[in-house]
Protein backbone atom coordinates (compact mmCIF):
# COMPACT_ATOMS: atom_id res chain seq x y z
CA UNK A 1 0.00 0.00 0.00
CA UNK A 2 3.27 2.64 -0.45
CA UNK A 3 2.08 5.76 -2.34
CA UNK A 4 -1.79 5.33 -0.99
CA UNK A 5 -2.83 7.83 1.93
CA UNK A 6 -4.20 6.64 4.75
CA UNK A 7 -7.40 7.78 5.84
CA UNK A 8 -5.78 9.44 8.44
CA UNK A 9 -4.40 11.32 5.74
CA UNK A 10 -7.46 11.54 3.48
CA UNK A 11 -8.28 15.55 4.22
CA UNK A 12 -4.86 16.30 3.20
CA UNK A 13 -5.99 15.17 -0.52
CA UNK A 14 -9.26 17.60 -0.31
CA UNK A 15 -9.12 20.54 -2.13
CA UNK A 16 -8.93 23.93 -0.48
CA UNK A 17 -12.06 25.62 0.18
CA UNK A 18 -10.69 28.65 -2.44
CA UNK A 19 -12.18 30.96 -5.27
CA UNK A 20 -9.96 29.43 -7.31
CA UNK A 21 -11.85 25.95 -6.41
CA UNK A 22 -15.15 27.35 -6.46
CA UNK A 23 -14.59 28.28 -10.20
CA UNK A 24 -13.16 25.53 -11.00
CA UNK A 25 -16.33 23.36 -9.73
CA UNK A 26 -18.59 26.08 -11.36
CA UNK A 27 -16.75 26.00 -14.81
CA UNK A 28 -16.78 22.56 -14.83
CA UNK A 29 -19.84 21.90 -13.39
CA UNK A 30 -21.49 24.56 -15.97
CA UNK A 31 -19.97 22.93 -19.37
CA UNK A 32 -20.72 19.39 -18.07
CA UNK A 33 -24.27 20.32 -17.50
CA UNK A 34 -24.18 21.96 -20.80
CA UNK A 35 -22.95 18.23 -22.20
CA UNK A 36 -25.45 16.51 -20.45
CA UNK A 37 -28.55 19.15 -21.55
CA UNK A 38 -27.15 18.77 -25.50
CA UNK A 39 -26.89 15.14 -25.03
CA UNK A 40 -30.06 14.57 -23.42
CA UNK A 41 -32.62 17.38 -25.30
CA UNK A 42 -30.66 18.10 -28.21
CA UNK A 43 -28.43 14.88 -29.68
CA UNK A 44 -30.84 12.26 -27.86
CA UNK A 45 -33.75 12.96 -29.47
CA UNK A 46 -32.43 13.97 -32.73
CA UNK A 47 -31.11 10.83 -33.36
CA UNK A 48 -34.68 9.54 -32.12
CA UNK A 49 -33.92 8.39 -28.88
CA UNK A 50 -35.43 9.73 -25.37
CA UNK A 51 -35.83 13.32 -24.52
CA UNK A 52 -34.49 14.05 -21.36
CA UNK A 53 -36.64 16.51 -18.56
CA UNK A 54 -34.24 16.66 -15.56
CA UNK A 55 -35.71 20.21 -14.31
CA UNK A 56 -38.97 17.78 -14.13
CA UNK A 57 -37.81 15.48 -12.03
CA UNK A 58 -36.50 18.61 -10.11
CA UNK A 59 -39.86 19.27 -9.72
CA UNK A 60 -41.28 15.89 -9.18
CA UNK A 61 -39.23 15.57 -6.32
CA UNK A 62 -39.73 19.46 -5.24
CA UNK A 63 -43.90 18.53 -4.99
CA UNK A 64 -43.05 15.25 -3.07
CA UNK A 65 -41.54 17.56 -0.51
CA UNK A 66 -44.51 20.04 -0.20
CA UNK A 67 -41.75 22.49 -1.53
CA UNK A 68 -42.50 25.28 -4.67
CA UNK A 69 -41.93 22.87 -7.92
CA UNK A 70 -42.84 25.31 -10.91
CA UNK A 71 -40.56 25.25 -13.63
CA UNK A 72 -38.18 27.99 -12.40
CA UNK A 73 -37.60 25.99 -9.41
CA UNK A 74 -37.26 22.37 -11.38
CA UNK A 75 -34.26 24.32 -13.60
CA UNK A 76 -32.97 25.98 -10.81
CA UNK A 77 -32.67 22.66 -8.39
CA UNK A 78 -31.04 20.66 -12.14
CA UNK A 79 -28.74 23.37 -13.10
CA UNK A 80 -27.46 25.12 -10.29
CA UNK A 81 -27.72 23.14 -7.37
CA UNK A 82 -26.85 19.91 -8.71
CA UNK A 83 -25.09 20.53 -11.80
CA UNK A 84 -22.77 23.37 -10.45
CA UNK A 85 -22.79 22.54 -7.02
CA UNK A 86 -24.00 19.19 -5.93
CA UNK A 87 -22.45 16.65 -8.11
CA UNK A 88 -18.86 18.73 -8.67
CA UNK A 89 -18.59 18.74 -4.70
CA UNK A 90 -19.22 15.02 -5.09
CA UNK A 91 -17.12 14.91 -7.20
CA UNK A 92 -14.04 16.91 -5.57
CA UNK A 93 -14.71 16.36 -1.93
CA UNK A 94 -16.38 12.40 -1.83
CA UNK A 95 -15.35 10.60 -5.11
CA UNK A 96 -12.15 11.65 -5.71
CA UNK A 97 -10.48 11.03 -2.14
CA UNK A 98 -11.68 8.04 -1.94
CA UNK A 99 -10.70 6.86 -5.12
CA UNK A 100 -7.50 7.88 -4.34
CA UNK A 101 -7.10 6.78 -1.39
CA UNK A 102 -7.57 3.39 -2.58
CA UNK A 103 -6.36 3.20 -6.02
CA UNK A 104 -3.93 6.03 -5.63
CA UNK A 105 -2.99 8.29 -8.26
CA UNK A 106 -4.43 7.01 -11.73
CA UNK A 107 -5.74 8.26 -14.75
CA UNK A 108 -8.77 10.26 -14.56
CA UNK A 109 -11.14 8.76 -17.19
CA UNK A 110 -12.01 5.54 -15.89
CA UNK A 111 -12.74 7.35 -12.37
CA UNK A 112 -14.96 10.32 -14.15
CA UNK A 113 -16.79 7.37 -16.11
CA UNK A 114 -17.98 5.70 -12.60
CA UNK A 115 -18.39 8.47 -11.64
CA UNK A 116 -21.14 9.11 -13.63
CA UNK A 117 -22.46 6.02 -13.29
CA UNK A 118 -23.04 6.69 -9.65
CA UNK A 119 -24.85 9.54 -10.21
CA UNK A 120 -27.05 7.38 -12.69
CA UNK A 121 -27.88 5.19 -9.70
CA UNK A 122 -28.63 8.18 -7.69
CA UNK A 123 -30.33 10.57 -9.80
CA UNK A 124 -32.40 7.38 -11.73
CA UNK A 125 -32.34 5.28 -9.36
CA UNK A 126 -32.53 6.80 -5.76
CA UNK A 127 -33.93 10.52 -6.60
CA UNK A 128 -36.88 9.38 -8.78
CA UNK A 129 -38.44 6.33 -5.79
CA UNK A 130 -38.06 9.57 -3.23
CA UNK A 131 -40.22 11.80 -6.19
CA UNK A 132 -42.57 9.01 -6.26
CA UNK A 133 -41.73 7.98 -9.97
CA UNK A 134 -41.14 4.15 -10.86
CA UNK A 135 -38.15 2.63 -9.73
CA UNK A 136 -35.28 3.60 -12.57
CA UNK A 137 -38.06 4.98 -14.67
CA UNK A 138 -39.25 1.56 -15.28
CA UNK A 139 -36.31 1.02 -17.34
CA UNK A 140 -37.66 2.93 -20.60
CA UNK A 141 -35.67 4.66 -23.48
CA UNK A 142 -35.35 8.00 -20.75
CA UNK A 143 -33.62 5.67 -18.30
CA UNK A 144 -30.58 4.72 -20.70
CA UNK A 145 -30.73 8.15 -22.79
CA UNK A 146 -29.88 9.60 -18.69
CA UNK A 147 -27.54 6.74 -17.99
CA UNK A 148 -25.15 8.24 -21.15
CA UNK A 149 -25.75 11.55 -19.45
CA UNK A 150 -24.73 10.84 -16.65
CA UNK A 151 -21.66 9.00 -17.19
CA UNK A 152 -21.02 12.02 -20.30
CA UNK A 153 -21.50 14.59 -17.06
CA UNK A 154 -18.75 12.80 -14.92
CA UNK A 155 -16.23 12.54 -17.64
CA UNK A 156 -16.57 16.16 -19.34
CA UNK A 157 -16.68 18.07 -15.61
CA UNK A 158 -13.72 15.84 -14.40
CA UNK A 159 -11.89 16.60 -17.89
CA UNK A 160 -12.33 20.49 -17.35
CA UNK A 161 -10.99 20.10 -13.73
CA UNK A 162 -8.14 18.37 -14.54
CA UNK A 163 -7.72 21.02 -17.44
CA UNK A 164 -8.41 23.88 -15.26
CA UNK A 165 -5.45 22.01 -12.39
CA UNK A 166 -2.81 21.97 -15.27
CA UNK A 167 -2.97 25.30 -16.43
CA UNK A 168 -3.09 26.64 -12.86
CA UNK A 169 0.36 24.74 -12.30
CA UNK A 170 1.72 26.02 -15.60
Amino acid sequence: MAGKPSPRKLAGVLPSLSFATLGAMFISGFFATIAFDFWGQVLSPGLGFANLSPHGLARSLLSTLGLPSNDFAGYFVHFYLVGLIGYPIGWMYIFAPIWRMIFGDTNWFLPSAIYGFGLWVFAIGGITAVAGLPFFLNFTGITWVALVGHVLYGIVMVALLNLLEHRKAT
